[in-house]
């Protein structure tokens, strides 16, 4: 287990007091991070967006 990094992304990214985060489980942990591990933005997906929301250069 890479303690440190894990506890960089607990104390650090997501801000948690050293009582909250050595009090989780590890699936309350994983939880806790998943909206820093979605999936990346497909090609298609932004293709799509940037149609939707033109940029104006006149």
């Amino acid at each position: 287990m890479n303690w440190p990094a894990l506890m960089s992304l607990g104390l650090g990214h997501l801000r948690l007091t050293p009582d909250t985060f050595w009090s989780m489980t590890p699936r309350e942990f994983q939880a806790a991070l998943a909206p820093c591990t979605s999936n990346p933005m497909t090609r298609a997906a932004l293709d799509a967006l940037a149609a939707q929301h033109p940029d104006c250069h006149e």
